[in-house]
């Protein structure tokens, strides 16, 4: 049986994973409100029916959190009118050229050899780590944005599940978001009209065997053992995520109540 997907997550025809943060709850009983939060990959490849719809939606800003690599392989965002698009990679070029060379174009020993043995789910956890770690001054100029006039806002990486998703899960964390919620919410990426569309040099079988595909998969599966890794990794660092956000990310209360006051019912 075909999934529905709800009204609020229109079937984009060039833009994957994209969906309203909004309705998620917060430990004091409020709700994440609707049509001022989304997420989604990236929107080069955006119709002209997917921009009208994008522009239907009022953003104020696009944080596009991919590095050249990432936009040199699929190109620039799609230009929304009266939309501001920021630009901050949460990932280093260089790696973004070897990870894309990799992925393209390995073949099925390179592949095992980088990949297999849990490699790459290793991979995906020390990333994670590191861009909570290493990235604190862009993840507090998306919330200083949200809290002064940013809002309603979408944030993109290029599969939307990454570094978008840890930039959301950062916000949601901001706003008091259950943890469990947050949670939930990342595993939605993982849902087949969400994922990103692999794509492979080689037009071969071969390239997109089931072992190929099998070794790719944790880089581009969402998995609560990689986000579970970024929050134990704020708690490692800075003791619990009240001192993450003032010490890390120079949230003062008055901001952290400004953000609220604009994303939360």
């Amino acid at each position: 049986m075909t999934q529905q997907v709800p009204s609020t997550e229109p079937e984009l025809g060039g833009v994957r994973n994209f969906r309203d943060v909004g309705g998620l709850p917060t430990a004091d009983g409020r709700r994440v409100r609707y049509g001022h939060l989304f997420r989604s990959g990236h929107l080069a490849h955006a119709t002209e029916e997917d921009a009208a719809f994008l522009a239907s939606l009022g953003l104020h800003t696009i944080f596009d959190f991919r590095n050249g690599a990432d936009q040199k392989l699929e190109g620039p965002d799609v230009e929304l009118p009266g939309v501001r698009n920021v630009n901050l990679p949460l990932t280093d070029p260089a790696d973004g050229s070897v990870f894309w060379k990799m992925v393209r174009g390995g073949d099925l020993d390179q592949l095992r050899a980088i990949l297999g043995d849990g490699k790459a789910a290793n991979r995906m956890v020390n990333s994670y780590r590191a861009i909570i770690k290493e990235r604190t001054a862009e993840h507090s100029q998306v919330l200083h944005a949200l809290a002064e006039d940013s809002v309603p806002a979408l944030m993109h990486c290029a599969a939307g599940k990454d570094r978008a998703g840890l930039s959301i899960a950062v916000t949601l964390l901001a706003l008091g978001v259950e943890r469990d919620a947050i949670v939930a919410d990342y595993l939605e990426s993982n849902a087949a009209h969400r994922r990103y569309k692999v794509r492979r040099d080689s037009s071969s079988p071969d390239a997109y065997s089931p072992q190929v595909m099998e070794l790719l998969s944790p880089l581009f599966d969402a998995r609560a053992e990689y986000l579970t890794a970024a929050f134990e990794t704020i708690e490692e660092t800075w003791g619990n995520v009240d001192v993450y956000l003032e010490q890390g990310l120079g949230m003062t209360p008055e901001l952290l109540e400004r953000l609220r006051e604009r994303l939360l019912d």
